[in-house]
């Protein structure tokens, strides 16, 4: 084991959440460690492809954003987060094109997406891979940072108080931080292994780091309250844990079942939509994909040419690649396992129950309730890791 090496500000993971609390962190002034499990570019956000919501329509604003993620919450989610997610979205998006995001635009503006369970057009979107975008600016923000030093392919293996902070086993490192704010996602890959499902996440979701946040004496709420994905690929089998962009339903793709009737609303809640595709089943009508797995049918044939080759580029390369055109026959899709809603319980400014712990991203809870819209998470991981990595660097100053 290598000598302890000190920092004001120790980042676990290299996801947006990460990527932004460090970026936050070094900028205010602190010497930051950013150690994460495998490579700096592993992680679930760059497999984001839908968008990243704010509200900038002239016929939009950030409460009645907020009205939408509380609703889409059933009423779950902590309103004081809410505020700061909705509030500070517009602000979030300013700094992501000054590090270099450059969003969709069309007419004079931005390209703008309803998405299920938003009651207004928020959606922005870079085609259907914005969480790449968004988290290859951040890196490259961060490596261009002196402050901040990498530590990749070093995963958290123990954290333990000491008199003036955290020591953190990483990997071969022991780190030494006044501050620590924990980045490194959910544990649905982890999950959907042990029931034999698929997940749209990546490997490195197996959610220890949330265990060793708890057995140090971090709260938790909502942890039971995980997210499918309404439209995970069934066919090809290139595709099965795809998850096909929401932006398809965005621009007409709608839901049908085996009778190709429309069974509910293509729009709605993510939790709804996905119920509904799982009964439709259930009750007969749905179809089976070649390999004997459960589907419905998502009628992409609606969506126009050029909305899917401005906002879906990627989906109609990997799904022409496996033998089907979306734009000429319907694609299958089942609920995947995608998202942990639930997490360490935070303040507004990101801080855990413990002093001197922060957290962000998916690690977290609150923000989203019990049940999370699309296109919150990238919008979170930028406003909460903008929070809690500042909000690090001050405890580090004090």
């Amino acid at each position: 084991m290598a000598e302890p090496v000190s920092v004001d500000v120790l980042v676990i993971g290299s996801g947006a959440s990460g990527l932004a609390a460090a970026v936050s962190a070094a900028h205010a002034g602190a010497a930051v460690g950013l150690a994460t499990k495998g490579s700096l570019q592993s992680c679930n956000s760059a497999k984001a492809q839908g968008g990243i919501q704010a509200a900038l329509g002239e016929d939009d604003s950030p409460e009645q954003h907020a009205e939408d993620v509380w609703r889409s919450s059933h009423e779950t989610a902590d309103p004081r987060l809410v505020e700061i997610l909705t509030s500070e979205a517009p602000s979030a998006i300013g700094w992501l094109e000054e590090l270099g995001v450059e969003f969709t635009r069309e007419n004079g503006g931005y390209r703008l997406a309803r998405c299920g369970g938003a009651s207004r057009k928020r959606l922005l979107q870079v085609g259907d891979r914005t969480g790449h975008a968004i988290t290859s600016a951040l890196r490259d923000a961060a490596e261009a940072t002196p402050r901040v030093r990498t530590f990749p392919k070093s995963p958290l293996h123990e954290l333990d108080s000491t008199p003036t902070g955290w020591r953190a086993r990483c990997g071969d490192h022991l780190i030494d931080a006044t501050a620590v704010v924990l980045a490194a996602g959910g544990r649905c890959w982890r999950v959907a292994e042990e029931r034999g499902e698929l997940c749209t996440n990546h490997p490195g979701a197996t959610g220890e780091v949330t265990q060793i946040a708890v057995d140090a004496g971090a709260e938790l709420r909502d942890f039971d309250a995980l997210q499918y994905h309404p439209n995970g690929g069934a066919w090809p089998p290139n595709m099965q844990g795809y998850s096909i962009p929401e932006t398809t339903r965005a621009y007409g793709a709608v839901l049908l079942n085996a009778d190709r009737e429309e069974f509910t609303d293509s729009l709605g809640p993510r939790d709804e939509v996905s119920r509904a595709i799982v009964d439709e089943v259930e009750n007969g009508r749905g179809v089976e994909t070649p390999d004997g797995r459960p589907a419905v049918y998502l009628d992409t044939t609606r969506i126009s040419a050029h909305d899917a080759e401005l906002s879906l580029p990627y989906m109609l390369r990997r799904y022409r690649a496996g033998g089907i055109d979306p734009l000429r026959e319907p694609i299958l899709t089942f609920p995947v396992l995608h998202y942990q809603n639930g997490g360490l319980v935070i303040d507004t400014n990101a801080k855990t129950t413990i002093d001197g712990m922060y957290a962000c991203g998916e690690i977290a809870g609150g923000t989203h309730g019990r049940n999370r819209m699309m296109g919150n998470s990238l919008l979170e991981c930028c406003v909460f890791g903008r929070r809690a990595g500042r909000a690090a660097a001050e405890t580090a100053r004090a």
